[in-house]
């Protein structure tokens, strides 16, 4: 069968075609215009990607080299997103459905991302330790199969993804922030400055809005008008080196309390070279597999909604064309998955 995915939550508008468990193209478009205004702006996401989303659906087939009239199966993301990009989206996706008369499967982009290990040659096993860090989103969960994911942590105020893009903006670097920080750290040597991790009610939730007033307080006492480079490459070693060690300290619990057979860290964040790094070798201490998707998979990707929605078709779920976008993953109303611990 031959599988069809669309991914629109934010401000990459994404096409993808699976077909034997093979990938047959995946392109994703980015709206670079938001680095103008410091973040995304909703209204110009959905704008980009009514204007893109058909021209990438025929380059993706062009690229696959089958028609359309050869999709058995149309996924798209419903949420959780900006609600007007996800509607650009899952309104095409509909019509797709409707038009060639082939099953609609909405498709939670979170879930997307959770199983992205698997589009590596080299796939998780499960179960699984997963760990989202994304813009959006940071959640520590036990996957148990396709079907039994259990929500052990998430954030309590900023994802560690939003962290990194709003100290970035106090550095005076261009959006996002995450690639730029990363460069700046790689180009410090170790410094002796360092940003507290936050203890949290729950062992396994986040909070990295203390982090993030921690670096403002550092650089308002420390450098009121202007940042040296040298300062910012340290601030931003700092900066990373906490995200990084509470990401790890939280999941070295859960390695502890759980029985898993491999980590998954996956989203946007998941492509930070030092938490990469720092996730191999936690793996090792432990003898437990890690995978991490390749960049062009950490990212939004209709590559991972596609086969997302190929497991969910292949297990039996059925979707009608009234399921609609939901904006945050806690509206989550129509799949049959267990969020709580």
């Amino acid at each position: 069968m031959i599988f069809l995915g669309i991914e629109s939550s934010c401000d990459e508008t994404s096409v993808a075609i699976i077909s034997d468990n093979i990938l047959l193209a995946n392109l994703v478009a980015s709206q670079q215009f938001h680095s103008n205004y410091g973040g995304v702006i909703p209204e110009l996401s959905s704008r980009a990607h009514l204007q893109i989303i058909s021209p990438l659906l025929k380059q993706a087939l062009q690229e696959a080299n089958i028609s359309i009239n050869q999709i058995d199966v149309i996924s798209a993301t419903a949420g959780p997103g900006l609600i007007g990009a996800l509607l650009v989206g899952l309104s095409f996706a509909k019509g797709l459905s409707l038009s060639l008369n082939k099953p609609f499967i909405p498709v939670n982009h979170i879930e997307g991302h959770i199983f992205s290990g698997f589009l590596m040659d080299e796939k998780p096993i499960f179960p699984m330790l997963n760990l989202v860090v994304s813009g959006g989103h940071t959640l520590l969960l036990l996957v148990k199969s396709e079907t039994e994911i259990y929500k052990l942590g998430t954030t309590i105020d900023d994802a560690a993804g939003e962290a990194f893009d709003k100290v970035g903006k106090m550095l005076n670097l261009e959006y996002p922030g995450g690639p730029k920080i990363q460069f700046l750290a790689n180009s410090s040597s170790k410094t002796e400055l360092t940003f507290p991790i936050a203890k949290t009610k729950n062992e396994f939730d986040f909070s990295f809005s203390g982090l993030k007033t921690s670096v403002l307080r550092h650089i308002q006492n420390n450098f009121p008008n202007q940042i040296p480079d040298d300062k910012k490459a340290e601030i931003a070693f700092a900066f990373q080196e906490a995200v990084t060690n509470a990401l790890i300290s939280k999941c070295e619990k859960a390695i502890k309390q759980f029985e898993i057979n491999s980590i998954s860290v996956v989203g946007g964040v998941a492509a930070n070279q030092r938490i990469k790094e720092s996730f191999i070798k936690l793996g090792k201490k432990y003898d437990k597999k890690v995978v991490i998707p390749s960049p062009e998979f950490c990212g939004d990707n209709a590559a991972m909604i596609t086969l997302r929605g190929k497991q969910l078709f292949e297990k039996g779920f059925r979707f009608s064309l009234s399921e609609n976008a939901f904006p945050s993953i806690h509206s989550n109303h129509f799949l049959r998955i267990n969020y709580e611990k």
